[in-house]
């Protein structure tokens, strides 16, 4: 993915650009389907998926983060997408996945899946849609 401008932040897939202690931050504090997660898990998610951020462009702070578990073929799973509250209200949410829906959109997959509670109108913006028949779906839920 080249990486893509919203505003004041760039969108990027580079995990080089990853500050890990702050989305390790964001997330097992502020996130409800994160809180109290470990860094060493937060690490270990991290490391086996495609992560994007969005970074303020120019002190390079990061202000975003996306996480996508996918077998780059046939299936996508976006999750743990959390914007700074300074951020918030400026778009950046949508923009940081609608950049994740396009660098995955050349893949081919069958569908990018997710979960949330609370936030179904950014992901509508960007093409996401309810599923049409949930009663498919099955899983096995640990905790």
């Amino acid at each position: 993915m080249s990486e893509t401008t919203h505003g004041p932040y760039t969108i990027s897939a580079d995990p080089g650009r990853l500050d890990a202690a702050r989305v390790h931050h964001w997330l097992s504090s502020d996130a409800y389907w994160a809180l109290g997660r470990s860094r060493e898990r937060q690490d270990l998610a991290i490391a086996g998926s495609l992560n994007f951020g969005a970074y303020e462009t120019a002190s390079g702070e990061q202000a975003a983060y996306a996480r996508v578990i996918t077998d780059g073929a046939t299936f996508a799973y976006l999750c743990d997408v959390y914007v700074d509250p300074s951020a918030r209200g400026t778009g950046l949410g949508t923009a940081l996945v609608a950049a994740v829906r396009d660098h995955l959109a050349p893949l081919g997959l069958n569908r990018i899946l997710l979960t949330t509670d609370d936030a179904h109108g950014v992901y509508e913006k960007v093409g996401f849609q309810v599923l049409g028949n949930p009663g498919n779906w099955l899983q096995v839920a640990f905790n």
